[in-house]
């Protein structure tokens, strides 16, 4: 293939359709993180990382961040300071009944995605084949 053919292909290591626009997770996945204990925020990314949706790619730390924030404002998660002897106090996270009732709530909406995704995934690879694409069939 030609150098000119290949520039014109799209890079699809960063197109939404290799999974980059995932970071649309990242509450549920705090969360999740949250309600298995108590965290800082750099552990929390780290811990995301480990997930299947991020493929251990880590998300940006700084992001995290401003996420718990809107979380803490929302009254999903709560600070407090951990002043051990290593190091500088960090901010440690804990998941309220509000963040622990917002899980649940996740839980059913991340399902309904999923049987979505199902369907869509289905008529997807019937048109990629070049078939009719029509209801998909259970």
């Amino acid at each position: 293939m030609s150098a000119t053919r290949r520039a014109a292909l799209p890079d699809y290591d960063e197109c939404p359709c290799a999974g980059v626009t995932l970071d649309k997770l990242i509450q549920p996945a705090i969360l999740t993180v949250l309600a298995e204990g108590d965290l800082h925020g750099y552990r929390i990314a780290q811990r995301i990382a480990d997930m299947p949706p991020f493929k251990g790619q880590q998300p940006d730390v700084s992001g995290v961040y401003r996420f718990l924030r809107a979380m803490e404002e929302r009254g999903l998660v709560v600070p407090s300071w951990d002043v051990s002897d290593r190091g500088p106090a960090k901010r440690l996270y804990k998941l309220t009944p509000a963040g622990r009732g917002c899980l649940s709530r996740w839980v059913d909406t991340l399902a309904r995605y999923r049987e979505a995704v199902g369907r869509l995934l289905a008529l997807a690879r019937r048109a990629s084949t070049g078939r009719a694409a029509g209801p998909p069939t259970e």
